[in-house]
């Protein structure tokens, strides 16, 4: 490589987990990186909420003024790793306006701006990467973009939130309830103090919107993706799985639906769900991320891996730095926003899924068939039901608790359903209301 070509200049805005690792990893491979490249990259300046000189990187290389680093001139990327949504989305336009490729792993902000920052890096003839803000070190942005860019992409599902997938394991193995497994999530590093983005499913579907929006060819914000959290899962549900040969994840599926006159449509969800232990998700425990992709030609493929963390996602992130520097110096440029599809979202209410009911009924005869009628007027069919006695602490009988099993309903019909038992005299309770994938019933 001939020392006469011109550097390539980054600028690494965030210095925590990720950006520490990015700083790491650029300053330690140089000169793989240049032969990959094709010329030098040179760190230029890293943007801190705070300059000190403790970071471990010489002070000089530290500055709070982030608009300044963003406008330098021997500034040709810009790699945004700060987060939240501000004071990331302003630092991002204002490098994409100047002209400047940007690799980010910001979720929150792709989630609600893609449309909008998509729009700049076009205008400008830049490019916008962001294969760290799902699933961390997991190739899933890339696949999509490009190995699958000439097939139908039907369907993705997967776990995309290792909290959440940590605490579900920990009740699975360990019978803890949510309260424990947080405490021990918590304890581990795995839950931030406020956990709220994780356990409400807030995170998943950020992620969520992402890759509908690009398996689909349509514009998908956070707020077009139904969400439920894990808090009300118990350990009592992991116990009525169990016998039904399933576990329970968080799964954030992304799904393209025809009507029955015919007009397409995508569903964008997260919730908890039943998913039969004989699928390549309930294997996925821990901390570690996973996610199925169907398409038409290509048929089921699964990425797996460390969905989050400082290496692993500053792998993604230098990827995505990687590719853009390349573009930089070949002239190139990397996929661009595809929202040609334009395709409805579609409510909840439509749509079609299996369903977990468990409830606590009076213990006497004519409750289960009671029960099913609810079920049959409103045309939801049963396809497995069990029905379990209950015992108070001085193990006297205290009532029954049934669980049912429907085959594919809609969301609308299984919530009326649940508000009439709600109202049945020998219905005490309605304990959960789950969902169950992973089934062709």
């Amino acid at each position: 490589m001939s020392t006469e070509e011109k550097p390539i200049g980054v600028a690494v805005l965030g210095f925590g987990n990720v950006g520490s690792q990015v700083v790491r990893i650029i300053e330690e491979s140089a000169q793989d990186l240049a032969a990959r490249i094709g010329a030098p990259l040179v760190l230029r300046g890293i943007g801190v909420r705070r300059v000190a000189d403790d970071r471990g990187v010489p002070v000089e290389m530290l500055t709070d003024d982030i608009d300044e680093l963003v406008g330098r001139d021997d500034v040709d990327i810009v790699v945004e790793l700060m987060g939240p949504v501000e004071p990331a989305r302003k630092a991002i336009l204002t490098a994409l306006e100047q002209g400047k490729s940007v690799v980010t792993a910001n979720k929150a902000l792709m989630a609600v701006s893609t449309g909008e920052l998509a729009q700049a890096a076009e205008h400008a003839h830049v490019d916008l990467y962001f294969e760290a803000a799902v699933a961390g070190a997991i190739p899933v942005i890339r696949p999509l973009t490009q190995s699958l860019a000439g097939d139908t992409v039907i369907r993705v599902a997967g776990i995309v939130n290792g909290t959440t997938n940590y605490i579900l394991s920990e009740m699975d193995s360990t019978g803890a309830d949510y309260t424990a497994a947080l405490a021990d999530a918590s304890a581990l590093g795995y839950a931030e103090a406020d956990p709220t983005a994780d356990v409400e499913g807030y995170d998943a579907a950020a992620k969520a919107a992402i890759l509908a929006s690009i398996a689909f060819h349509t514009r998908v914000t956070a707020d077009d993706v139904y969400r439920e959290g894990i808090t009300k899962v118990t350990p009592a549900d992991f116990v009525s799985a169990r016998a039904l040969g399933c576990t329970i994840k968080l799964l954030a599926i992304c799904e393209r639906l025809t009507t029955d006159e015919g007009q397409q449509r995508v569903s964008a969800r997260v919730y908890p769900a039943l998913v039969p232990l004989t699928h390549p998700l309930a294997s996925v425990n821990g901390a570690f991320n996973a996610v199925v992709v169907e398409a038409e030609a290509a048929g089921r493929l699964m990425f797996y891996g460390q969905g989050a963390g400082g290496a692993p996602t500053a792998s993604a992130v230098m990827g995505d730095l990687v590719m853009a520097a390349r573009n930089r110096v070949q002239g190139g440029r990397g996929p661009r926003e595809s929202k040609y599809a334009k395709l409805p979202i579609s409510p909840i209410g439509f749509i079609p899924t299996r369903y977990y009911v468990s409830m606590n009924v009076a213990d006497r005869p004519g409750v289960l068939s009671a029960v099913a009628a609810e079920f049959g007027k409103r045309e939801v069919s049963i396809a497995e039901v069990r029905q379990e006695g209950m015992v108070d602490p001085e193990g006297q009988r205290c009532g029954a608790r049934i669980v049912v099993v429907t085959h594919q309903a809609t969301d609308a019909a299984l919530s009326e359903t649940v508000e009439a038992l709600a109202d049945l005299d020998v219905v005490e309770g309605i304990n959960s209301v789950l969902r169950l994938e992973g089934t062709s019933e």
